[in-house]
């Protein structure tokens, strides 16, 4: 009885310490996240929070709540849109129903390396595509990386095109995917995440494709030894406020919280790029065999009729141009 007496006591301690610590805050910004504590874009978002706390000297605070607690990506962001919740950090691929300009980062190949990517997202493309987000009711802060999806199987190491050639390969329930596995001269087999394990174990396909964290932490390695680092997809992920809450904040409060954001993105890169690292020391060490050099050219060749289904305007094809010519 003394135990949840004391227990109890401590509870009520710390919920009275956090209530105060809120009401010290002049302003408190909610910002959600669908991925669980401690993974690279939760602490991006946290630092970003510690940075704005103490260059506004405790007025401002932000409310990290990771792990879907506040809803689904796509849901959190027309919560935010509505001034419901104030900030979200999401994939560009649940963006692409509302920000429509977002679709064409759903493209195979559009990025030649994550350094190419951050170029992109960090100049006159990304202030660009800034202007679109504002336009529903968005404020685009910062871009974070959310990693490079890359071929594995269970047959053999795929090194060039013609390596692709019968095997199938889960893909997500997309258009595009399905259309790129065509255009690689494999099969395409789009399934839920959860069922690719014993999918691939079963014999029912051959691989699926992912980053190195994935890769590791569901197990894939185990049944799909042989990975190929192609870096076919990289869609960058967002920082984003509701235009409610940024139009409540001073001038001088905005530019804090926008660099506090910026500041943040350079951090949850380095935490990327370490989970990654990990994750696939890890999967070495257990047996996988990993293939890195590799001409990517022919891959990128045979994407000629992906872009021209879906880049068909004048712009959206300006946008592609300009991407792809990006140093």
């Amino acid at each position: 009885m003394k135990f949840v007496t004391t227990t109890l006591a401590g509870l009520l301690a710390s919920a009275a310490l956090a209530t105060a610590a809120a009401a010290e805050c002049e302003t408190t910004l909610r910002s959600s996240d669908t991925h669980p504590d401690g993974y690279p874009t939760v602490e991006g978002v946290k630092a970003m929070a510690e940075e704005v706390k103490e260059k506004t000297e405790g007025r401002i605070c932000i409310e990290v709540f990771p792990s879907s607690q506040l809803g689904e990506e796509k849901d959190t962001i027309e919560q935010t849109q509505f001034g419901v919740i104030d900030m979200v950090r999401a994939s560009f691929g649940t963006f692409n129903d509302i920000v429509p300009e977002t679709q064409l980062f759903s493209l195979p190949y559009l990025f030649r390396n994550q350094e190419h990517m951050y170029k992109v997202m960090d100049g006159p493309i990304g202030d660009e595509l800034a202007e679109a987000f504002a336009e529903h009711d968005l404020v685009a802060l910062a871009y974070y990386d959310g990693g490079s999806r890359s071929f594995y199987n269970s047959q053999k190491p795929i090194e060039t095109l013609e390596d692709l050639a019968g095997l199938k390969f889960r893909v997500m329930e997309n258009d595009v995917f399905v259309d790129m596995m065509d255009a690689l001269g494999a099969n395409a087999t789009p399934m839920p995440y959860g069922e690719v394990y014993s999918a691939i174990q079963t014999g029912v396909i051959d691989g699926a494709e992912n980053n190195f964290p994935s890769y590791d932490s569901a197990g894939h390695n185990e049944v799909a030894k042989y990975f190929t680092l192609d870096q076919h997809l990289m869609v960058p992920e967002v920082v984003a406020v509701s235009t409610i809450a940024w139009d409540n904040l001073s001038p001088e409060d905005q530019e804090i919280m926008r660099e506090a954001a910026q500041n943040s993105a350079v951090l949850e890169r380095k935490l990327w790029a370490e989970q990654e690292a990990a994750s696939e020391a890890k999967v070495v060490e257990a047996g996988a065999e990993i293939v890195k050099e590799i001409d990517k050219t022919p891959f990128i060749d045979a994407m000629a009729p992906v872009y021209e289904k879906y880049v068909t305007t004048p712009e959206a094809q300006d946008l592609v141009k300009r991407i792809q010519e990006t140093e």
